[in-house]
């Protein structure tokens, strides 16, 4: 195994952009003709991300091959245009329940467990074998949490005794802190950053590049500052200041000429760099547009963005490609049943993207049936395919009992039910790892919307669901030829894809397509559905559009819905 590692940790407090700085690096590492494989080591005691409130630690990031993971994996896919492995992934929780298998199963031989050596070991273990099988000539491993954080402690051990087992000229050391501003003294303080080195020093770790977030401009002096008390060359401490898009700061870390850095310090030879996409991507982020296209997001998880971070960077990356601007607007359903679709007023789209449980599900259907009666474009996601479905059911067909299983398990009219691999995991409360996850491929029909915007006839595509169509209700709801089942898993005989005919654009799937989005390549649902906003919106000028109670619709006029 040839591969060199470049670890990067955090100091002063979490949420400061390692993941971004992480992502970044391996980027312009890429463009310098590379292969760089990701990681990252989180602290948490859960075995994965599957189980975390999204409300409180944001999106579940799903890979490919199933993995259910922290949301800065998505970072690494959207940054390096890759689709990575559940070998990207290593939690805590799993590196100690793997332990723990292996001592009640005798294959310690009887001695002791400690953190050192066996816990070490096996997080070693998963390191070396995801250097070997992805063949990388680089790992770039972010390792969750702030130094000093009791839980972290064995991940940053393994960072030193790899350091010690493959020499330093085949690890690299990348410290990511903060640099606070006070506005009493109106200065920014670098203390908080030399503390978190101390720390670092103290578990046997000498950085050899800092990056330093702020979100003030940042004095030269300030960060020679750092160098001196480091014992770092002055290059290798870099400011990172927060500017207008995160898409930006590989260009930042090129500019500055970090990557030549970490070659340097690799004893790697530098060569030029491959492309300049990415350098045409942040022009056409930042170009001015005439006019902008207000889309609403229609969930349930709206304490944090974080929460739908890859269907809002799929919107962007959508937006991005089209001669429109978008501004994204997060609306709480729970509210939309409060106040009605008032909250909806002026909108170019609605997407109502995935989710669990049936806390927000009215509004979110009050807004499903206001997108379908009134013309506006509309995208949805997993949960929000099934919605459609009963939206229709309901308010078309007359089945005004249907209901998904989830929302009641005796539901007279289940026009979404439980998978039936499902049943007999939920009756031993089996909910970790246990929905269906990953990559699956999907056909899609000829003459639909999706046939042309994927331009394809078969697709690969993730999930995570648990809930999915009941087929015994295709033919009633197929009947009329108005709601199409654009998209079927043949081999599941799963509905993945539907849409309504008499529609500009009403499309709702039950996998993941944000996961699959990239800045340089956005998804083609998403494209779509911002190409059709964008028609809507022409068609539907303010100064020309009706009150909010009518929408002149091509040879008829209907009443909105006022839920």
């Amino acid at each position: 195994m040839s591969a060199k590692f470049v670890f990067v940790t955090g100091g002063v407090l979490s949420g400061v952009g390692k993941g971004i700085v992480a992502a970044s690096l391996a980027n312009t590492l890429k463009n310098r003709g590379y292969e760089v494989f990701l990681q990252k080591f989180d602290p948490y005691l859960n075995v994965d991300a599957g189980t975390l409130n999204p409300a409180e630690h944001g999106e579940c990031f799903v890979t490919a091959d199933g993995a259910e993971t922290d949301l800065d994996l998505g970072h690494y896919e959207r940054f390096l245009d890759v689709e990575l492995t559940r070998d990207s992934s290593v939690m805590s929780g799993a590196i100690y329940r793997s332990v723990i298998e292996k001592e009640r199963q005798g294959k310690y031989l009887g001695k002791t467990i400690q953190v050192i050596p066996h816990v070490t070991n096996e997080i070693k273990e998963r390191l070396y074998r995801a250097a070997e099988q992805s063949e990388a000539d680089i790992l770039v491993i972010e390792i969750g949490g702030t130094v000093g954080d009791i839980e972290g402690s064995h991940f940053i051990e393994v960072a030193r005794q790899v350091a010690w087992e493959r020499g330093r000229n085949n690890v690299l050391f990348v410290h990511v802190g903060y640099l606070p501003y006070l506005d009493s003294s109106q200065e920014t303080k670098t203390k908080p950053i030399q503390n978190s080195i101390i720390d670092l020093r103290a578990r046997g770790i000498q950085p050899d590049i800092v990056f330093c977030r702020a979100d003030h401009p940042i004095d030269r002096q300030q960060l020679k500052k750092i160098a001196l008390f480091g014992g770092l060359p002055e290059e290798a401490v870099v400011g990172l200041e927060t500017i207008d898009t995160v898409y930006a700061v590989p260009l930042v870390i090129a500019a500055q000429k970090v990557d030549r850095l970490v070659l340097n310090y690799l004893k790697l030879k530098i060569p030029r760099q491959r492309s300049n996409d990415w350098e045409a991507l942040v022009r056409r982020i930042r170009r001015r547009r005439k006019t902008t296209l207000k889309i609403g997001l229609v969930g349930k998880y709206m304490s944090m963005s974080d929460t739908y971070f890859s269907v809002i960077e799929a919107l962007k990356a959508a937006g991005w490609q089209s001669t429109h601007g978008l501004s994204v607007v997060l609306i709480d359903s729970e509210r939309v049943e409060q106040v009605g679709t008032t909250l909806l007023a002026d909108l170019d789209g609605i997407c109502v993207p995935g989710g669990f449980g049936k806390r927000g599900i009215k509004g979110m259907l009050l807004a499903i049936q206001y997108a379908r009666e009134n013309q506006i474009p509309f995208l949805g996601l997993c949960l929000g395919m099934q919605l459609a479905t009963i939206e229709y059911a309901r308010n078309v067909l007359g089945l005004e009992e249907a209901n998904s299983t989830e929302f009641d398990g005796n539901a007279r009219e289940p026009v979404i039910t439980t998978m039936s691999d499902q049943v007999k995991k939920l009756a031993h409360l089996e909910y970790g790892g246990s929905m269906r996850l990953g990559n699956y491929p999907c056909r899609l029909a000829q003459g639909t919307k999706a046939r042309e915007l994927y331009g394809k006839a078969s697709i690969q595509e993730r999930h995570r669901h648990r809930y999915e169509f009941n087929n015994a209700y295709r033919p009633v709801l197929e009947e009329g030829g108005e709601f199409i089942v654009a998209g079927v898993n043949n081999a599941l005989d799963l509905v993945e894809l539907i849409e309504l005919k008499d529609h500009p654009y009403f499309l709702a799937c039950q996998f993941h397509p944000e996961f699959r989005s990239r800045p340089l390549r956005p998804h083609p649902l998403f494209v779509g559905f911002v190409e059709a906003a964008g028609r809507f919106h022409k068609d539907n000028e303010p100064t020309q559009r009706l009150p909010l109670h009518y929408r002149q619709v091509p040879g008829r006029t209907r009443k909105r819905s006022q839920g």
